[in-house]
């Protein structure tokens, strides 16, 4: 045969050969990784996604609408799974169809999925889903409902195509906190997260002045971390395998560079609220912080009776078991307080280690850390609603944390405004950050294209903790007739018995600007309601008819089983109000339900 058409018939085999191998990589989402080392300073074409990042810093609209996007984890071929959830955090609308796990592939390595799978439990087969996932050995690992299951994934697919097999079943799902982040260690250890029922065990939870459960009964079985291994199904939650204690909400998880586990704690709520004798109207605001702990054996970390005050920098007695508003420390010097703090109410839900060389190497020695935001520094400003990065030395910080991501909001940082609000983290093979944002269901890709040289002196370093919490925001009640061109077109509905001015002045309690709690926090600052609270614009309520004196009724007696929501609403919102005052905030509710406020843009 000629020389030329052997080299034709090679290079035809040769061609033939590389596509197979192409096609073959694409269908089992085995694509590799090479993490770039060398970045150099290419600016950011398709940035997307309207945050503020650190200069070199690129981040782009992974995936969007694909639920209430929780954790997510990345498994090594880059695929990325995230666990989404539904239920009355998020006003138990409409799941989205099909599976609540999600995977997610870019098979053009354009920064964006371009294969979105659903799989896993769905409503009609009695779905809820969940918060936490997982991946080891080759397994994803998923919380769903009150258990973690596991799938094994073909060799040919990013989707499992069998059914899930039970890790541990029996999670404790009433309460505040029914959700069940996890960890799994190289070793097979699985960390799970059984957080408090209440916000702080009292008698009635979330009660004024109502005292503390003593003992706390509820430590048997929440508010703690939970140890299981996951190479072993079909185990049962039982309170044997605590591994630790006094952890009131512990989303965030990381193991560091030597192993250590590290876990967030989300600092309790309504200190002045429930304790109007002991604590200011600001520092409703201010405390507790949230906290960063390293995990051990048997250790207990405080709550309920204990809370971290970082004006004073230790843990502080609760009022709920004899504090007196941060004097008093009793039975927390010997509890285990934090390595690293943040500002009050900022609810961290998510934390990982940064452990891949595509970043500077500024953030190769600290965590990223997902701050959902807050809902009770009402009236004051709401903080939160980004990702910080805290930088550590070996078991403890070294150094203030950093805004690393801000942005994810919009306009107004508020429970009701958010357009998104961060939710779960993780790192790809390749380097990438990704977030995940649980109200609009966007996954956000986030890479460095920046020179070499960093400029670190450029990066937005966290709130000081002991940052006044600043003037009452004046956007918390708005006009009672609304913001719009027609504002005097229409005269304000007065429900009978109450007047124009009672109106205004239950605006203005309903705002926190008279009698030191608002609602806005549970009901939206125009009463359009929020994941914690209901809408009370329309006319359809949960607890009266709808009248003047049955919404006056509900509001001084509060509610103590809600139907439909997660916590519990003090009376008078856990206010000290007068009856005329009771009464005005009665009257602007039923003017807000007859004559709504518009939504704002």
């Amino acid at each position: 045969m000629p020389t030329k058409t052997i080299t034709k018939a090679l290079a035809a085999v040769l061609l033939m050969l590389a596509a197979l191998s192409v096609r073959s990589s694409l269908a089992s989402g085995k694509k590799q990784f090479t993490p770039s080392t060398g970045a150099t300073d290419r600016g950011c074409p398709n940035d997307d996604s309207g945050l503020t990042l650190p200069p070199g810093f690129c981040a782009t609209v992974f995936a969007d609408g694909i639920g209430h996007a929780r954790h997510m984890v990345v498994a090594p071929n880059g695929v990325v799974y995230v666990n989404t959830w539904s239920g009355r955090y998020y006003g138990n609308s409409t799941p989205h169809a099909g599976g609540f796990l999600v995977a997610l592939q870019d098979q053009s390595g354009a920064g964006k999925a371009d294969v979105i799978k659903r799989f896993g439990k769905t409503v009609q087969t009695g779905g809820h889903g969940g918060t936490g996932i997982g991946f080891y050995n080759g397994v994803i690992y998923a919380e769903s409902n009150d258990r973690i299951v596991r799938y094994s994934l073909p060799a040919s697919a990013i989707v499992p195509n069998g059914p899930a097999e039970t890790i541990v079943s029996g999670l404790p799902l009433g309460g505040d906190h029914p959700m069940h982040p996890f960890l799994i260690a190289a070793d097979g250890t699985m960390y799970v997260d059984v957080a408090s029922a209440t916000n702080s065990c009292q008698v009635n939870n979330r009660t004024l002045q109502s005292p503390g459960l003593n003992p706390c009964t509820e430590l048997q079985t929440r508010a703690g971390i939970w140890r299981y291994d996951a190479n072993k199904a079909n185990q049962i939650f039982s309170p044997a395998e605590r591994f630790a204690t006094g952890i009131r909400n512990a989303e965030g998880f990381a193991i560091d560079a030597d192993g250590r586990v590290l876990v967030t704690q989300h600092g309790r709520d309504q200190l002045r609220a429930n304790w109007p004798d002991l604590y200011k109207p600001d520092q409703e605001a201010t405390l507790p912080a949230e906290e960063l702990s390293l995990l051990q054996l048997n250790g207990d970390y405080g709550w309920p009776e204990c809370y971290y005050d970082a004006f004073v920098q230790k843990l502080a007695l609760a009022p709920e078991y004899g504090g007196d508003g941060g004097k008093a420390v009793g039975v927390c010097a010997n509890k285990l307080g934090p390595i690293a703090a943040f500002p009050a109410h900022w609810a961290p839900n998510a934390m990982v280690r940064y452990d891949k060389e595509q970043f500077p190497a500024r953030y190769r020695n600290g965590v990223f850390i997902a701050f959902h935001g807050s809902w009770d520094r009402a009236p004051y400003a709401q903080g939160g609603y980004n990702v910080v990065f805290q930088p550590l030395d070996g078991d403890r910080a070294s150094g203030q944390c950093e805004v690393f991501a801000d942005g994810f909001a919009g306009a107004v940082k508020s429970p009701a405004e958010a357009a998104h609000r961060p939710s779960g983290l993780a790192v790809g093979p390749d380097g990438a950050l990704y977030v995940s944002d649980d109200v609009g269901g966007r996954i956000y890709r986030i890479v460095y294209r920046g020179g070499p040289n960093f400029n670190a002196a450029k990066v937005t370093p966290c709130p000081s903790l002991t940052a006044p919490a600043g003037p009452v925001a004046e956007t918390a009640a708005g006009p009672p007739e609304g913001t719009h061109p027609n504002a005097g077109a229409a005269a304000i509905a007065v429900p009978p018995g109450a007047t124009r001015q009672m109106v205004a002045l239950g605006a203005r309690i309903y705002g926190g600007q008279v009698g030191g709690a608002a609602c806005t926090g549970c009901h939206g600052d125009s009463g359009q309601g929020t994941p914690l609270g209901p809408a009370l614009t329309g006319q359809q309520w949960l607890w009266s008819d709808g009248s003047y004196a049955g919404l006056t009724k509900t509001i001084r007696d509060g509610v103590s089983q809600p139907k439909e929501y997660r916590s519990p609403m003090p009376p008078m919102g856990g206010a000290q109000l007068r009856p005329d005052q009771v009464s005005a905030v009665a009257a602007y509710v039923w003017s807000i339900s007859h004559n709504p406020a518009p939504k704002r843009d």
